[in-house]
């Protein structure tokens, strides 16, 4: 064991919740890590091979909580328009309770979202789950309510998939979205308010405030709007703070004695930014008429920021309006018109900050300067997925399944390659003992080797969309595709 990987497993034993191997008590596993050590999971697996059991589910994209013999999640049913908390056997799938959690209007996002994307918390005692629809609600393990804090619907373009944590006496949560900002603190108890830290960053529609806060000795750390954040968990009291240019997104991860983040905007790195043609080419594609300007009917479809071929989302990307260049509005882009916009766009693009993967000390005190955050990486960034770290590297997976692998103390970049899976990727990668998994949005969970020399073992097809990032405990991994929850293992 190298020195990092001995002072991660230090941190872990002594400033974390003691779990049972077999417990998965939150998004990505003990303090979001996406890291299981114990009985080696499947393979191959996909519907029908080495399955255990399939439960059927509503729709939702949050990832199993596995504490005890019990799974928590939570799911939208569409067809009786209800929000619930719904608790299954570990052993056989079958439904135990569900909770209705009640809403008056539900809360919306962009194409891919889900009423119920935010992923439950246990600690063997309650259960805790959050909606946009409708705040934060605590249950015992029977399915009973203890409390709840109903909260104003969340408006936002993303929608809300942050998750809760459960820390000792407290529940934790990051909340932004354009009607409340803010990261709170309540008594797991009682729900009663500890602190509450306002967040002043101006939320915009960029951004997605989804990460889900992880815990490093006392401190509470992150990925907010614009910047990475830590602070005391005893009262909220801000400890340090890194200015980025990021949505937000995905969730840190702790890698030795520093925090390790993925930050992503969308006009981040080149491949995002497609460019605009001069006016002599935009009028030999697309003037029908040959007068040498461009009506409504003849003007293309041409981005500010798009995803690039292989990555695409439902909405894949934010689109020039034909208003926007039209600046006297007599339906006519002429030479002039079109030189404005090209202009507009060259000074916005010297405005561009680039994303990155960013390595911050754990130590660190007040407002860090530049040369404080080091860039590890700063291509292949991924929008949503979380990175993962074991032995000194750390591995992220970004839309088209193009993974990459940077050492963590030089920031020198290993490999790139692609993984098999094709498109968005909204799960997060996971590493089993010797092996990591790699999800994609259509269905694909390739799993590699480790190491810097990786080999694609496996590539397994779930035959549904998967957006859920998985769960593993004692040897099975639990996978959530959009109509089911599977339960693999081997034997």
């Amino acid at each position: 064991m190298n020195k990092l990987s001995f002072l991660l497993t230090f941190t872990s034993l002594f400033f974390f919740p003691i779990y049972s191997k077999a417990d998965w008590p939150q998004f990505r596993g003990v303090n979001s890590s996406g890291k299981y050590a114990g009985k080696t999971p499947p393979i191959k697996f996909s519907p029908g091979e080495n399955e255990l059991w399939k439960s059927p589910l509503p729709s939702g994209h949050s990832s199993p909580c596995v504490v005890g013999d019990k799974i928590y999640l939570t799911g939208y049913d569409k067809e009786n328009k209800k929000l619930e908390v719904i608790c299954l056997s570990k052993k056989t799938g079958q439904r135990i309770w569900s909770y209705p959690v009640p809403f008056k209007k539900l809360e919306k996002g962009h194409p891919s979202f889900s009423p119920a994307s935010s992923s439950p918390t246990s600690d063997g005692d309650r259960v805790v789950a959050y909606f946009g629809s409708f705040g934060l609600i605590c249950l015992n393990t029977k399915g009973e309510k203890l409390w709840d804090i109903p909260l104003p619907l969340t408006k936002s373009y993303s929608g809300n998939a942050t998750s809760p944590i459960i820390h000792k006496d407290k529940v934790i949560l990051y909340r932004g979205n354009y009607v409340d900002h803010y990261l709170l603190a309540v008594n797991k108890e009682t729900g009663k308010e500890l602190w509450k830290v306002p967040q002043h960053e101006k939320f915009t529609p960029d951004m997605a405030c989804s990460s889900t806060p992880i815990l490093f000795r006392e401190n509470l750390i992150i990925h907010s709007a614009r910047s990475i954040q830590a602070f005391k968990i005893a009262d909220g009291e801000l400890i340090w703070r890194a200015n980025c240019s990021t949505t937000g997104t995905s969730t840190p991860i702790l890698a030795g004695d520093e925090v390790i983040t993925a930050t992503w905007n969308q006009t981040g790195e080149a491949s995002l930014v497609p460019q605009f043609p001069p006016y002599e080419e935009l009028i030999k594609n697309n003037d029908k008429n040959k007068d040498q300007k461009i009506s409504k009917d003849e003007f293309p479809k041409l981005f500010f920021f798009h995803r690039s071929e292989g990555t695409e989302a439902p909405q894949n990307g934010y689109p020039v309006r034909f208003r926007a260049v039209d600046h006297n509005r007599n339906g006519i882009i002429d030479r002039e018109e079109w030189a404005k916009l090209l202009e507009k766009d060259a000074d916005r693009r010297k405005k561009y900050i680039c994303h990155g993967l960013l390595a911050i000390k754990l130590n660190s005190k007040g407002e860090l300067k530049e040369e404080q955050v080091r860039a590890l990486e700063r291509r292949g960034i991924p929008e949503v997925p979380s990175p993962v770290f074991h032995d000194g590297l750390i591995y992220f997976v970004k839309n088209g399944g193009i993974i990459t692998c940077v050492e963590q103390k030089s920031g020198k970049l290993v490999y790139r390659k692609r993984t098999g899976g094709k498109g968005t990727h909204y799960a997060s990668p996971l590493i089993a003992n010797d092996k990591l998994y790699s999800i994609s949005g259509a269905g694909t969970i390739s799993v590699l080797t480790l190491g810097k020399k990786p080999e694609i073992l496996a590539k397994n097809d779930m035959k549904d969309y998967t957006y859920a990032t998985p769960a593993i405990v004692d040897g099975i991994i639990y996978v959530r595709t959009h109509g089911a929850l599977y339960a693999f293992g081997e034997g």
